[in-house]
């Protein structure tokens, strides 16, 4: 696990280091923030750093380091090269970047702060395709979650019944009554479980695919062909979908993910200190990318070193095995879903005490996700609209559409046999998406002010490389492979001039 170790250590020297550089250019201070100086009991509430840090970091982990983390696996060790440069360089950057800017501007919203850089025509477009975000992670938050406690218990509708109470309840009360007293518990349960698989990984140590066996997987995939059929199935996964720029989209929350940026408003409106900025908004994607790596190691070890007959008893081996020969027989990385592995391997490493933090793991993260995403956007409508929010009212009047507008879709996810499929796509291209916006506002803003606005041109420009591409070459993409190189070439030159043209018009404008 040479490979593993190094990124662990690459993930904690990038605080150390880039983190300081990035944050030289913000220059933190003492001035006031948003929590003290516009404290109203309800979403500007000043709360201790520990508890901010640890809200922060569930709300942009959910289930994006762990069920991405896995599936990122399956395009093999080049996996730990995103995590690790995505999280450092483009996913903290944009988290800390975002955040700073919200407690510059009295903790805005994302569609606000883009309206004041790149103009009010696309402030409009990112507030519709915001709050759409925000309501797809609602409802896709909520499906998951009950189909696995309706498989411990009860059946699905009784749970999203449960499940959407409580975020009626958690976007409606003060962020202090709900979120900040059992968010920091969640968040301990995430990384303890983390802390348990990094030891267990530590005392096996599996011999897995290193950085050096990329493009040569044979040594692994050889192993597991019986009788001619290839029962890893990565081969055929990897030829529908290409690690360009598919590993850049399966892999988001653990590396870069745009819905992060609709998070960090909520804590900068907590926040008693600027200088915080950089453990809480910086530290929280860090921490998210040691999780990810935790899991996409878990996930090498479980499917190329054969770690999943580990786990499971020799019946569920002998009934793989009997099915995989089959002429629709399931690979393993079909046969075995992502909170699957979860569960078995937390069940079988950490016992009782693992499976219960599975259960927390696997259902409370995306749950809390969820809450934050109709938080997020109730604050966004309601900053469009100029609706204060400390009286109940005013929060109702936004807040039942909202549900009343995801209910809708997730009735069709529920009618629709492919639905979550479809959901999770669309989802997973916008989360993405929503990063291509933020990074090139915060661009704008590095230019406009005379700070290295280099930190983020690179990451803005791989990130709508990545989105446009993902566009072509998907499987939903009807035959447009051809026009791949054509449309990234546009893409690129297209945000290159336009952005010349913008620092050039500034310059002008600033020496008239």
């Amino acid at each position: 696990m040479i490979s593993f170790m190094i990124s662990l250590v690459a993930l904690v020297l990038g605080y150390l280091v880039y983190g300081a550089v990035v944050e030289r250019v913000m220059r933190p201070d003492d001035r006031e923030t948003p929590a003290v100086r516009m404290a109203d009991g309800v979403d500007y509430v000043v709360l201790p750093t520990w508890k901010v840090f640890m809200i922060q970091f569930l709300n942009i982990a959910g289930t994006g380091p762990i069920f991405g983390a896995i599936m990122g696996m399956w395009f093999g060790p080049a996996s730990y090269l995103w995590i690790v440069l995505g999280c450092i360089f483009a996913g903290a950057v944009h988290d800390f970047m975002s955040g700073m800017l919200s407690l510059r501007n009295d903790g805005a919203n994302l569609p606000t702060l883009i309206g004041k850089y790149l103009g009010g025509g696309t402030r409009n477009v990112m507030l519709v395709f915001t709050v759409l975000l925000l309501l797809m992670v609602g409802a896709v938050f909520v499906y998951s979650p009950a189909l696995i406690l309706a498989g411990m218990w009860g059946n699905p509708l009784m749970w999203i019944i449960i499940i959407f109470a409580y975020y009626v309840i958690a976007t409606l009360l003060p962020i202090d009554k709900i979120i900040g007293r059992i968010y920091p518990l969640f968040a301990v349960a995430l990384l303890v479980m983390a802390a348990g698989l990094l030891v267990g990984l530590l005392i096996k140590m599996p011999h897995l695919p290193e950085l050096w066996n990329m493009g040569d997987m044979s040594q692994w995939t050889a192993n597991q062909v019986i009788d001619g059929k290839d029962t890893l199935g990565v081969a055929a996964f990897l030829n529908k979908n290409p690690i360009f720029p598919c590993m850049f989209i399966t892999i988001a929350c653990g590396a870069i993910s745009g819905f992060h940026a609709t998070q960090s408003p909520l804590m900068a409106r907590c926040l008693k200190s600027e200088r915080l900025a950089r453990p809480v908004f910086y530290g929280a994607m860090i921490t998210e990318g040691i999780v990810a790596l935790i899991w996409a190691t878990v996930s090498s070890y479980f499917f190329y070193y054969g770690g999943w007959k580990e786990v499971v008893d020799p019946e569920a081996v002998n009934d793989f095995m009997a099915q995989v020969q089959l002429s629709d027989g399931k690979t393993l990385t079909q046969y075995f879903t992502a909170p699957q592995v979860v569960n078995l391997v937390c069940s079988s490493w950490l016992g009782l005490v693992g499976g219960t933090l599975a259960v927390l793991g696997v259902v409370a993260a995306p749950i809390t996700s969820g809450d934050t995403a109709f938080r997020s956007a109730r604050l966004i409508i309601a900053e469009a609209l100029h609706f204060e929010q400390k009286s109940m009212t005013r929060r109702l009047t936004i807040s039942v559409p909202l549900f009343a507008a995801s209910l809708l879709l997730l009735i069709w996810q529920m009618e629709n046999p492919d639905g979550f499929n479809v959901l999770w796509q669309y989802f997973g291209w916008f989360n993405q998406a929503l990063s291509v916006f933020t990074l090139w506002m915060i661009t704008v803003y590095l230019a406009h002010n005379r700070k290295p606005y280099i930190i983020t041109l690179i990451p803005a420009l791989l990130m709508t490389t990545v989105c446009v591409t993902f566009l072509v070459v998907s499987p939903q993409a009807f035959g447009l492979k051809e026009l791949l190189p054509w449309a990234v070439i546009a893409v690129i030159a297209i945000a290159v001039v336009w952005f010349a043209l913008w620092l050039h018009k500034d310059r002008t404008t600033s020496k008239l």
